[in-house]
């Protein structure tokens, strides 16, 4: 593995410094290659800087005294948050400082940012926001867009298509990844103008595995391997689930804590429920990716613990190993 250096905004989100800078120091830990630039308020990121002389020569702070919040709308980010952490990381990556930049922060501003610095690949319009959500099939399943984008028409769909591909292929080691729109039904008559017209493009074009319609219910199937759909429906997907998830998990473990025989049964089938939990837990999959883009923007949940935080940073590395922004360019000159 080559040297890698990752931008990392240690203010953006719920819990700003006192998740990020902890997670980043894991991550240095455990991979030596890795060098992180940890950009905010130098006087909130130092209290967690303490006992770190094993990796000191690996991260280094850049002090910005603007944050971007979570109530910025994405113009007002863009013109007035220009000495904040979040722009900051993307300059980074912009002027080769940074391999990839990673921000729990206000997901429109942090695209609306990435689109102006970085700018989009040719043939691209719009960036998406690429995540996975686990599957009965133990593979993982790639949704885009997940909130990036509230309104796409048919083209836009069909790059997202092409790009949710590429990923799936990059990350997973997939050759030749499914992929599905999300739609009503799977009849050929159901859906929106876009979502048929996206169909049929997709039809069209013998490089990308398409293999129709699918509906919600069938997304944690393991049917397909990439699915399309607008980041209205799949914003509303994406934290739907997490909120099915966390539900479940809560009423599981309140279920066992019922009654000696049910206490007694749970001892024996706990390492099972255990990995199912670990499965269905949002932490595991944190970390989402604006792809379309010439540089490697990851995303995390605004309320991630050092963990999930922790998982982020180690997509981010791995897109930026695998130069997926290459890979996209080269599979869209190919396709478009």
């Amino acid at each position: 593995m080559t040297n890698l250096t990752l931008a990392l905004d240690a203010m953006g989100g719920d819990n700003g410094p006192q998740v990020s800078v902890p997670a980043s120091l894991q991550a240095l830990r455990f991979n030596p290659n890795l060098k992180i630039i940890l950009v905010g308020d130098q006087t909130k990121i130092s209290p967690y800087l303490t006992d770190t002389k094993d990796i000191q020569s690996r991260f280094t702070v850049i002090h910005t005294d603007e944050v971007v919040t979570m109530t910025d709308r994405p113009a007002q980010a863009l013109r007035n948050r220009k000495n904040s952490s979040m722009r900051k990381v993307i300059e980074l990556v912009r002027d080769g400082g940074a391999d990839a930049c990673l921000s729990a922060g206000n997901t429109g501003a942090l695209m609306a940012i990435s689109k102006v610095l970085l700018k989009t690949l040719p043939g691209i319009d719009r960036p998406a926001l690429i995540g996975r959500l686990p599957t009965s099939s133990n593979k993982p399943v790639y949704v885009l867009d997940l909130g990036a984008n509230v309104s796409c028409d048919s083209e836009t769909l069909f790059q997202f298509a092409v790009m949710g591909s590429v990923v799936c292929e990059v990350v997973e080691q997939n050759k030749s990844p499914t992929v599905s729109l999300l739609n009503v039904g799977i009849e050929e008559i159901k859906g929106n103008d876009q979502v048929q017209q996206a169909g049929l493009l997709l039809q069209e074009s013998p490089q990308i595995n398409y293999s129709g319609f699918i509906e919600g219910h069938e997304i944690y199937s393991g049917s397909s391997d990439v699915i399309v759909c607008d980041g209205f429906v799949g914003n509303i997907t994406l934290k739907t689930s997490e909120g099915i998830a966390k539900f479940l998990i809560a009423r599981l473990k309140k279920g066992f804590t019922k009654g000696i025989i049910v206490r007694f049964l749970s001892k024996l089938v706990t390492p099972h429920i255990e990995s199912v939990f670990n499965q269905m837990n949002p932490d595991h999959y944190n970390g989402a990716s604006l792809v379309g883009l010439r540089g490697v923007v990851v995303k995390s949940h605004g309320n991630a613990d050092k963990v999930a935080f922790t998982n982020a940073i180690n997509l981010a590395v791995t897109e930026a190993q695998r130069r997926l922004p290459e890979l996209i360019s080269e599979r869209l000159k190919s396709i478009l």
